[in-house]
């Protein structure tokens, strides 16, 4: 060994241990970062219980609360006919009566909150083994943050009500107990509080827990017959006259309640037709669930069998209530597809459809309407019955194909190197997962610019006409105010009227989505880059919209202005009629119609082949921009901030993921096949 070396290895040596606890520190750093977010999480959600008057939160222990204040357990647990808990609940219930109304409040806010963070951290350490050390350590705070902001939750933390205990009692009977008979104790209480929750009984015996199965059923049955003894009365309109607690909490068809049950009668079954369609469903359902859980069990994926046992329980449930489905989010562990670009659709719909209202996920149209008041009951159905969740046997569970990747490039600017998730991509993204997110987005888009209106009130009306006498003011200045003169002479032309108010109402939504179409489908890198550069234009937009309302010409008092799509505007009502319901009157500046029309202009004329196309597509922003004007929606000077903030989006992507991949899609091409032809378009 020369002493070169006996230098150069002590020197690797250091450089490997310096990269080893620079490492070390970011994977504490991330660690830290996540259970500080998920503690953020619930100080928030706290926060909002606590801050409500007392009369609009834990409404469900008030169903039960006697006068002064201080509750009792005394008279019926059901003649409100809004407790929907078992008998045997409000016999464990009856000692916090004791308490007085603002220390139970309190107690119970926090004690259900210690309980979602002890059921996240049960769940993350009931992954199927092996689990990666990252995965490992990274679970605990996912979980608890993701169940800090599901519906289930929040919706247990307003109302007060026990829907954490019982999937907590059973991950523990599953997961914790020692003795199997202590497990079945645990599962049979879980019962006793959720009748439907006797499903794990055949799931344990199938899967050779039987001692904790008979566990689970004679606790069950001694703890209903314990308050049967204590409340009869209670007992027998708990069973018989609302068998399982249907009918209890409630109209049976409201939207809260998502069970087939529920769905039926949304659908508008009732009577005998709806009990046998609901009893063969049920039937169907439960014995599908139940086979597939044992077969996840057997694999070694328990969790899977428990949440997909519980995905059933909910579906088949006489009453399944929205704090009662805790079991679907559990179904995120699954894994389903062979690819990585495959694997985040399901865990992503899970935490979609029980975070988001379902308004967001699905827009307000009558055909789609059965779908959207059942999302969450889909969602259950989906996954006790036909999601193909792969078994831990499958080559693709630990390495699914992978993404391929154009060749990195170097940061625009030294200061801003390329974030490592922004990295170019070959392939078409998942359709199901782009086409949620775009939904998601948009929704939330939406919410964001009727947030940011102006005209809700006088004092923001009386903004939004100063900003719009700003505007006329400038234009004046620059000569540029042309509008008042374009509406009105395109006002006398009737045909030339019509086709102005039609391309404004007509293109601009269906133009875009036709290009993000096309491209996704025939030119899957260049959608992604285009995509990229349409959302941040849309994101500076709204910034502009809430930090600039602003009053277009048409609803500006005493300009004259035809407001030719809308009719004659009230200027008498601060509201202008029913249209501010539904959007933001005042979101003028920058202009989006404009914005979106220049995009799809600017898209098409990059990378369309001919030059007849590459024309056809900048004719469609100059004929928006005249649409915008003759209508007496926009000032000319909306249309320039409109290509302002699209020249942003595109300057921003361009920023940081570098060029478009082209040149990096054909290189990739030509070091896989030398000899092929390079070809435009990546494969998808």
């Amino acid at each position: 060994m020369t002493n070169a070396d006996r230098g150069e290895r002590p020197a690797e040596a250091c450089g490997a241990a310096a990269a080893g606890g620079t490492r070390a520190r970011l994977r504490v750093a991330r660690i830290g970062l996540l259970w500080a977010l998920a503690a953020v999480l619930a100080v928030r959600q706290v926060t909002a219980v606590l801050a409500t008057s007392p009369g609009e939160r834990l409404t469900d222990p008030g169903t039960w609360a006697g006068p002064g204040g201080v509750l009792y357990a005394g008279g019926s647990l059901y003649s409100s006919g809004e407790y929907t808990g078992t008998p045997f609940s409000g016999l464990v219930l009856a000692p916090f009566t004791r308490s007085a109304e603002q220390a139970l409040g309190r107690g119970w806010t926090f004690g259900t909150l210690l309980l979602v963070v002890a059921l996240g951290a049960l769940a993350a350490r009931a992954l199927p083994r092996p689990v990666g050390r990252r995965t490992a350590i990274l679970a605990g705070p996912v979980a608890v943050g993701l169940l800090m902001v599901s519906l289930p939750v929040r919706d247990t933390l307003w109302l007060g009500q026990t829907g954490v205990i019982p999937v907590l009692l059973v991950l523990l009977g599953c997961f914790v107990a020692r003795g199997r008979r202590v497990g079945g104790v645990l599962i049979g209480v879980a019962a006793a509080l959720q009748p439907v929750l006797l499903l794990f009984a055949p799931l344990l015996w199938c899967t050779g827990r039987r001692r904790t199965a008979v566990a689970t059923g004679v606790t069950f049955a001694a703890a209903t017959a314990l308050a049967w003894a204590a409340m009869p009365h209670d007992s027998h309109t708990y069973w018989v006259r609302h068998p399982a607690g249907s009918g209890l909490g409630g109209p049976a068809d409201a939207l809260a309640h998502q069970s087939l049950h529920g769905a039926l009668l949304r659908l508008g079954l009732e009577g005998p037709p709806e009990t046998g369609l609901l009893l063969l469903l049920g039937a169907a359902v439960v014995i599908l669930a139940l086979r597939r859980a044992v077969r996840y069990a057997h694999d070694g994926q328990l969790l899977l069998a428990v949440a997909v046992t519980g995905c059933a329980a909910v579906a088949v449930s006489p009453a399944a209530w929205q704090h009662q489905l805790l079991w679907v989010p559990l179904t995120a562990v699954g894994r389903v597809g062979g690819r990585a670009r495959d694997r985040l659709v399901w865990p992503v719909t899970v935490v979609l459809v029980t975070t988001l209202p379902a308004t967001m996920l699905l827009p307000n149209m009558a055909a789609l309407r059965p779908l959207r008041d059942n999302v969450v009951l889909l969602a259950a159905l989906a996954a006790a019955t036909t999601l193909p969740f792969l078994s831990r046997s499958s080559p693709r569970f630990h390495a699914p194909i992978p993404t391929r990747y154009a060749p990195p490039v170097p940061a625009r600017l030294a200061s801003v190197p390329l974030p490592p998730l922004l990295r170019r991509v070959l392939v078409r993204p998942n359709l199901l997962l782009e086409l949620l997110l775009i939904r998601v987005t948009y929704a939330a888009y939406t919410q964001v610019r009727l947030a940011a209106t102006g005209g809700s009130n006088s004092a923001g009306r009386a903004r939004a006409e100063e900003h719009g006498r700003q505007i006329l003011g400038l234009e004046r200045l620059l000569h540029l105010d042309v509008e008042h003169a374009v509406n009105h002479a395109v006002a006398k032309i009737g045909w030339l009227r019509e086709f102005f108010d039609f391309y404004y109402l007509s293109f601009h939504f269906t133009v875009p989505l036709t290009v993000l179409g096309l491209l996704y489908w025939r030119r899957p890198v260049d959608y992604r880059w285009a995509r990229s550069a349409l959302g941040s234009a849309t994101l500076l937009a709204l910034a502009g919209f809430w930090l600039y309302p602003l009053a277009p010409p048409r609803l500006m008092p005493g300009l004259g202005v035809i407001d030719t799509v809308h009719g004659v505007q009230d200027f008498s009502r601060p509201d202008y009629g029913t249209l501010t319901h539904l959007t933001n009157q005042y979101a003028a500046m920058p202009s989006l119609h404009f914005g979106w029309s220049l995009w799809c202009g600017l898209v098409i004329a990059v990378i369309a082949p001919k030059a007849w196309t590459k024309a056809l597509g900048l004719l469609h922003p100059l004929c928006t921009a005249s649409a915008i004007v003759a209508t007496g929606n926009h000032w000319i000077l909306d249309a320039v901030g409109g290509a302002l903030v699209v020249g942003a989006g595109f300057g921003l992507t361009y920023l940081l993921q570098g060029p478009r991949a082209r040149t990096a899609v054909t290189a990739a091409v030509t070091a896989a096949e030398p000899s092929a032809p390079v070809k435009d378009r990546a494969p998808g």
